[in-house]
């Protein structure tokens, strides 16, 4: 009898729980005006710093981090160093050609929890034309309301990338030996997301 109200209230307690209703992944949209796409580039002996102005970003987060995804997509054309003919330049064939191949994207196809507020993201990053399959350290900031009342949540990352693994090749010898700039890109990426509406 004992055994049969013990089964009776296990069954019970698996339908009140398929019954409910489960989490819903939230859908957030980044907030350019509040968020960076950096990086930096080694140039003889300096770093010269430059920054992508237009992108586009969407976060789907599930309370299980393997259902969240991200997208992520830069204007190429948005490429700003402070420099107009250098920008001119890294617009220019010998590096990003944004005629031809006008975004740089980035999909994740796996999301895992390496911590607290820390994950390991991958996928797909296409630059050129060429894609290749990263993943990157990426860091949860937290759930905040401003003060008008709109919740936003925070990430950043920080990679390395060698930039020939994309295509871009162009570089210039130096007469004592050397090349005029590094071939890797430090990438620096803060994003703010306010829920889509």
């Amino acid at each position: 009898m004992k055994r049969t109200l013990t089964l009776a209230l296990a069954f019970t307690l698996l339908a009140l729980a398929a019954a409910l209703p489960a989490a819903a992944a939230t859908t957030w949209m980044v907030d350019p005006a509040h968020s960076n796409v950096d990086f930096v580039v080694r140039h003889l002996m300096a770093n010269v710093r430059g920054q992508f102005t237009e992108f586009d970003a969407t976060v789907v987060m599930d309370p299980d981090p393997a259902k969240s995804s991200v997208e992520f997509t830069i204007q190429a054309k948005s490429i700003d160093t402070a420099n107009e003919q250098r920008d001119t330049h890294l617009r220019s064939p010998d590096f990003f050609d944004v005629e031809k191949h006008p975004t740089i994207t980035f999909r994740s196809t796996e999301i895992r929890r390496k911590g607290e507020n820390a994950y390991e993201v991958t996928g797909p990053l296409t630059m050129r034309g060429v894609t290749q399959v990263i993943t990157l350290p990426v860091s949860f900031l937290g759930e905040l309301v401003d003060p008008w009342g709109n919740t936003k949540i925070g990430f950043e990352t920080e990679t390395r990338l060698d930039r020939k693994e994309y295509g871009i090749n162009w570089n210039q010898a130096l007469d004592r030996g050397g090349l005029l700039l590094s071939d890797e890109v430090r990438v620096e990426i803060g994003l703010q997301f306010g829920v889509k509406k």
